[in-house]
């Protein structure tokens, strides 16, 4: 049935670009208004225009059916696999270590370098015998 689908999509696809290119633009008709005659004359003294708009309607309304019924079976196809050799990893969980010592925050390394220049000027004040 898929295949079907596909098929009948393609075909549809393939006479809609078909049928928009055949289409001529909107100036084309004041040549024939000017006194031009009828440059259509294929398809009648209307032209091709209602014949080629209702068929553009009918292939647009046929590509829209197509499209939503193969999205339709598309999402309702889910057992197949693109990658059927390929088997599913296995999840495990990471293996915790032994908490470690946090390193010291911040106030506690700044305290640390102040702690040290009071302890060196302590130094350096008894050597000189001045407190």
């Amino acid at each position: 049935m898929s295949i079907f689908l596909i098929v009948v999509h393609v075909v549809v696809c393939v006479a809609l670009i078909m049928i928009v290119l055949l289409q001529t633009g909107k100036g084309t008709d004041m040549g024939a208004a000017f006194g031009g005659g009828s440059s259509q004359a294929l398809f009648g003294s209307t032209g091709a225009s209602t014949f080629l708009s209702k068929a553009t309607a009918i292939a647009a309304v046929m590509f829209m059916l197509t499209s939503l019924c193969l999205a339709y079976r598309s999402s309702r196809s889910m057992g197949d696999s693109i990658m059927p050799e390929t088997k599913v990893p296995i999840e495990q969980k990471a293996a915790t270590d032994a908490p470690t010592k946090n390193p010291p925050s911040e106030p506690e390394a700044a305290q640390q370098p102040a702690a040290q220049d009071q302890a060196e000027k302590s130094h350096t004040n008894q050597g000189t015998g001045t407190k």
